[in-house]
């Protein structure tokens, strides 16, 4: 079945739930066996079937199992949020005196924890270019590198890493792949067709969809799968059911709000690229985008997510901009049906590479709304910003 199809009908089995559609939820921590025998059975294989609460719940397994199959990936596992999401995947493959390499664009609060947990533990992290080739890639892997970290394209900046040609170099050097599939979903990017070994996505965002849950998810092939949910479950690391349920709800119209995220994102960037207070646009699917060729050939869908680059201005003159719109609310998240504005600070974002840009970096989530209303409210915003230079 394609994708769409499977959305709809993955992860859900009306026959084994008197006939409804959608899949109960389970509020547990503990389980009643009926027999020694049943328990200690289950207590020798904890990772299959229901053990504890802990461990997962039936609708647990139905979206995890849904997600690793709409990306190819051998399992998933759920947690509590993509940032427990990262770690996980980031402890699947620590070890003491480990090396990461990990691409410059990367979400911040994987810096974070490069710099923080990780080093604590005697991880050592490099940062490079994202866009770097893989001869350059090469000269930086050591042979203490267990994992390559990338993110495409990056929830800032939106530059694109060639994955595939990555990952091969990796491959050839037995490093781990990691990639952070949160822009594209598995609806955009098959992840696993293109070399990565361990696929990560704040679930929080597109696959929940409406801003009202918190959710993690790490899914991997054959080699990692185990590692990866032996690791969650020695963090202590769970996903409430009734978030689970959300994300499995989200799962299910994906496909349709993905593409019209996207189309309101390039309704924007159309009309946004003949502002004289743009100086460009950052957002692969678009043919001027540096990102472009590679997003073509590897990615079959986009979202509202893009970047828009102003000329040098006041504050006075940005936040009056900003603080008086009224479809585009200021916040860090994105994903959601709502439309998003947040003024990008990128001091202690990068370290490999310089953001050549003096003016405001600003990230737009084009929701679900009218396209006209949302042009409508940024023009409003550009004539404030010009009344306050």
């Amino acid at each position: 079945m394609d994708k769409p199809t499977r959305l709809v009908h993955g992860g859900r089995e009306p026959r084994r739930q008197h006939g409804m559609v959608n899949p109960p939820v389970y509020h547990a921590s503990t389980v009643i066996f009926p027999t020694v025998d049943a328990l200690e059975s289950a207590a020798a294989n904890p990772f299959e079937g229901v053990y504890y609460g802990r461990f997962g719940t039936p609708i647990h397994f139905e979206l995890e199992g849904l997600l690793a199959e709409l990306e190819g990936g051998a399992g998933c596992v759920t947690t509590c949020s993509g940032l427990a999401a990262i770690t996980v995947a980031l402890m699947s493959v620590a070890q003491a005196g480990g090396h990461l390499l990990v691409a410059d664009n990367i979400y911040l609060p994987t810096r974070k924890l490069c710099a923080g947990m990780l080093a604590r533990l005697g991880m050592t992290t490099s940062f490079f270019d994202p866009r770097i080739t893989p001869a350059a890639l090469a000269e930086l892997i050591r042979p203490e590198t267990v994992a390559l970290v990338v993110e495409a394209p990056g929830s800032l900046t939106f530059e694109m890493p060639d994955v595939p040609a990555l990952a091969a170099v990796a491959r050839a050097h037995d490093v781990a792949v990691i990639a952070d599939n949160t822009w594209a979903t598995p609806i955009g990017f098959p992840a696993f067709e293109h070399g990565v070994d361990i696929s990560i996505q704040a679930a929080t965002k597109y696959v929940v969809g409406h801003a009202d849950a918190m959710l993690g998810a790490v899914t991997a092939n054959e080699s990692w799968y185990a590692t990866v949910r032996r690791t969650a479950v020695e963090m202590g690391y769970c996903a409430g059911p009734d978030d689970v349920y959300l994300g499995l709800r989200g799962l299910r119209t994906l496909d349709v709000r993905l593409a019209r995220h996207a189309d309101n994102a390039l309704r924007l960037c159309d009309w946004l690229a003949g502002r004289p207070e743009v100086e460009g646009l950052l957002y692969p699917p678009l043919p001027d985008d540096p990102g472009h060729a590679i997003w073509q050939r590897d990615f079959r869908a986009a979202c509202g997510l893009f970047g828009v680059q102003l000329k040098p201005c006041s504050r006075q003159a940005l936040t009056a901009m900003l603080d008086g719109l009224e479809l585009f609310g200021m916040g860090f998240s994105w994903g959601g049906f709502e439309s998003l504005v947040l003024p990008v600070n990128l001091t202690g974002a990068r370290s490999a590479t310089r953001w050549p840009h003096e003016g405001p970096l600003l990230r737009l989530h084009a929701g679900l709304e009218s396209a006209d209303d949302l042009i409508a409210d940024l023009k409003a915003g550009f004539d404030r910003l010009a009344s306050a230079t």
